[in-house]
């Protein structure tokens, strides 16, 4: 249930006045934090439904499928994706954005490799929730 509080303290710090970026609001600045609030905000959601199924290593406990589980497999990779893309756009780095192109490899990899472990687990069950669900 921790792994939202760095996000969180990017949002405090962003409202402070010449703590993280001088200068004025550009519109790349909004909408960086607009999707940094979305990327936390999906990223707190979806840690929290995941609950006590949540593991580093993949390992098939429980087959979530409530909440952003019924739409998005991994909703905590896509939503560390929206928060990352955020981040840079509010810090003013969105030349920085193609390294998520390497990043959503990585998720996608870590992905498939919790795919299987959940597809041994729950076999027919994993398999018709892959087929209505996105990444």
């Amino acid at each position: 249930m921790l792994a939202p509080i760095p996000g969180v303290a990017i949002l405090v710090v962003a409202w402070m006045p010449g703590v993280v970026r001088a200068g004025p609001w550009l519109p790349i600045h909004v909408v960086g934090l607009a999707l940094v609030g979305v990327g936390l905000a999906m990223l707190t959601l979806a840690r929290w439904q995941l609950g006590d199924a949540f593991s580093i290593e993949p390992r098939a406990t429980t087959l979530v499928t409530r909440g952003l589980y019924a739409r998005i497999r991994n909703p905590i990779y896509v939503s560390g994706l929206v928060l990352f893309a955020g981040l840079m756009l509010y810090v003013g780095l969105p030349w920085l954005l193609p390294l998520l192109a390497p990043l959503a490899i990585v998720q996608a990899i870590r992905a498939r490799r919790e795919a299987r472990v959940l597809e041994e687990r729950f076999g027919d069950a994993y398999r018709a929730y892959r087929a209505r669900t996105w990444f």
